[in-house]
């Protein structure tokens, strides 16, 4: 596509995170690697303001900000890490693909709920199962004199 950047992460044909928008920072991962983790920054943190970014359409960053709202800093960013891999640019993508899946997750507006009558059949067999109940009980009583 034409003046697409490189780097923007692109979540659907509606939303699309600029790469300015994204703050990365790197530190020692933790884990296996042997001598190399101590010498590499290979754990990716991504950092984004999703409370005022321009890349989401209002409807969706409400979506957004509510069903993450535990995730979010005070001032309202979203922190990614990842150190699931020994080398920087697998955990940067890892991180990338959090942060879209999350979006994805509330890109849909959930369906309002229609309220519904509950049919006969269900009222009968409530009623029976009531009545089962009521006998079932009233068998424990002692005979009445």
């Amino acid at each position: 596509m034409a003046g697409e950047a490189k780097d923007d992460l692109i979540i659907s044909a509606r939303v699309r995170i600029v790469a300015g928008e994204l703050e990365w920072s790197f530190a020692r991962s933790s884990g296996p690697g042997g001598q190399n983790v101590n010498k590499v920054n290979s754990k990716a943190v991504l950092r984004w303001r999703a409370v005022d970014s321009p890349s989401l359409p209002d409807d969706i960053r409400q979506r957004f900000l509510v069903r993450f709202q535990s995730k979010l800093t005070e001032d309202g960013d979203i922190v990614i890490a990842s150190d699931e891999y020994r080398d920087q640019p697998k955990n940067i993508a890892a991180s990338q693909d959090k942060l879209r899946e999350m979006i994805q997750q509330v890109l849909v507006a959930p369906r309002k709920r229609k309220a519904t009558k509950p049919s006969l059949g269900s009222k009968r067999r409530r009623l029976e199962g009531k009545q089962r109940q009521s006998e079932k009980k009233e068998g424990r009583r002692p005979p009445a004199e």
